[in-house]
């Protein structure tokens, strides 16, 4: 659990944690290969000449390929054939052949050992590649939000899951309207382009209607026509299942106490006050995704809070709630964030990000996007001392 105190510095606590141990481990993997070699040396030094220390050097090169780049690895791999050369030279040749076998082996797995490093980068070339562009299309659909709105401070991240896996839909959208502060955060069913195109649609319609409808129970109204227009252009059975959970939520022009939340099928957020206190923003209602209103017939309803001067509300898609570690535990942010304090919207997502890293030792297997407001005690406004409905 994540615990603070009055002088809590949040992702930089997390860091300090990271570095001490990061390198050290990095070390001792970068290490290992030459540490084979030395160990198979003393071995064999210290056996009889019939025992043979041909698996350390043939393990070495085999444990470099994947760490090291192509240089270090071929020299890895000559050390290794040459310590094994020597050493029989050393002890005397009295069997031709096992020695022979021995030497060839080394050699063998010392060019396969090449040939696996060459793979191995050429992968990891492809998946960055894959991966910028999926980071590039991503950015272009989801812009980063300014610092700061209408006075309230605003963070947002978007984080791609693991490398190999397919972009998916995740979005955010926060805007300054007439009616107040606006924001969305959805997943659009599905990966790929698809995904992708979809949450063009979802963003690119809650910017319009925000701007326009007076509630937010119309700003859904929009999405889930523009959502069913997305899905009967698709052929398919993309016609019948193209939706997107989503959280909608407004702070309103006339008090910046007041909190507005619409739900449709989309994980709570959460409610994190400056004394560590945490609220998780269950739906009174329980809604069906948007494109999927029809399924079920009844209206949408907004829920109504306080919003307290300073707190931080938390938005994020299930990529956060459904990230696993290796016992197979959902990661729970209201477990992991209750009793912690936060400097602002980006410290907050500093350390839910990495900490969702932490959690799955390594990232999470879904992509993740999250959005963090945070309402400064310095704003007063006319109501702000209004209770919630």
């Amino acid at each position: 659990m994540l615990r603070g105190g009055g002088n809590r510095t949040g992702a930089a606590e997390w860091r300090a944690r990271r570095d001490r141990v990061s390198p050290l481990g990095r070390r001792l993997a970068r290490g290992l290969p030459v540490g084979l070699i030395v160990i198979g040396v003393l071995v064999d030094l210290a056996t009889p000449p019939q025992y043979t220390a041909a698996p350390f050097f043939s393990a070495a090169p085999l444990i470099a390929a994947p760490l090291y780049p192509l240089w270090a690895t071929a020299g890895t791999a000559l050390a290794a054939a040459v310590s094994e050369l020597l050493l029989a030279v050393y002890h005397g040749v009295q069997d031709y052949r096992q020695s022979a076998t021995e030497v060839s082996t080394v050699v063998v797995v010392a060019l396969l050992a090449l040939v696996i490093n060459r793979v191995v980068r050429a992968g990891e070339a492809r998946l960055a590649s894959e991966r910028d562009v999926s980071e590039a299309a991503q950015r272009a659909v989801l812009p980063a939000p300014p610092a700061r709105l209408a006075g309230l401070a605003i963070a947002a991240r978007y984080v791609g899951a693991r490398a190999g896996a397919r972009i998916g839909g995740d979005l955010y959208a926060v805007q300054d309207t007439p009616h107040g502060v606006r924001m969305i955060v959805g997943d659009v069913r599905g990966k790929g382009l698809e995904a992708v195109e979809a949450a063009v649609v979802v963003v690119g319609a809650f910017r319009e209607a925000a701007e326009q409808e007076a509630t937010l129970e119309a700003v859904a109204h929009r999405l889930e026509r523009a959502l069913r227009r997305e899905g009967g252009r698709r052929a398919g059975i993309d016609e019948h299942e193209s939706f997107a959970t989503a959280v909608l939520a407004e702070i309103p022009a006339g008090s910046r106490s007041l909190l507005r939340i619409l739900n449709r099928g989309h994980p709570p957020p959460v409610l994190l006050t400056l004394e560590g206190g945490l609220r998780e923003l269950v739906p009174s209602t329980a809604a069906l995704p948007l494109g999927l209103g029809d399924l079920d017939g009844r209206p949408d309803r907004s829920d109504e809070t306080f919003l307290p001067a300073g707190a931080l509300l938390l938005l994020f898609t299930d990529g956060v709630t459904e990230a696993r570690d290796r016992a197979g535990r959902f990661y729970d942010p209201r477990a992991r964030l209750r009793g912690s304090q936060f400097s602002g919207p980006d410290d907050l997502l500093d350390v839910v990000v990495e900490d969702v890293a932490r959690h799955t030792r390594g990232g999470p297997a879904d992509d993740m996007a999250l959005l963090a407001v945070q309402r400064p005690l310095d704003i007063q406004g006319p109501s702000d001392g209004a209770s919630p409905r």
